[in-house]
């Protein structure tokens, strides 16, 4: 996509974005527990298989237990270049 290699890579100088996701927590979709700034869902009532636990952005712990811990500073804009996949 054009981010290598400050996305797509755990390695030092690159973003530390890392998904902690639990496979057999089992879960029913709620507006009441998602994160988005709306008061509905499609989904709503829906149960699921699998969940995130924790969220990890640059290093820094932004999702803990279905807790939002970052700010809307967190995030920056990164230019991409032409994907290696296309040269």
């Amino acid at each position: 996509m054009g981010l290598y290699p400050k996305k797509g890579v755990i390695q030092p100088g690159s973003d530390a974005d890392v998904v902690l996701y639990d496979p057999e927590h089992t879960w029913t979709i709620s507006v009441d527990t998602h994160h988005m700034n709306i008061d509905h869902s499609a989904y709503e009532g829906i149960e699921v298989t699998g969940h995130v636990d924790t969220v990890l952005s640059k290093g820094k712990v932004i999702v803990d237990d279905g807790t939002y811990h970052g700010s809307k500073t967190d995030g920056s804009f990164l230019p991409r270049s032409t994907s290696q996949y296309l040269i």
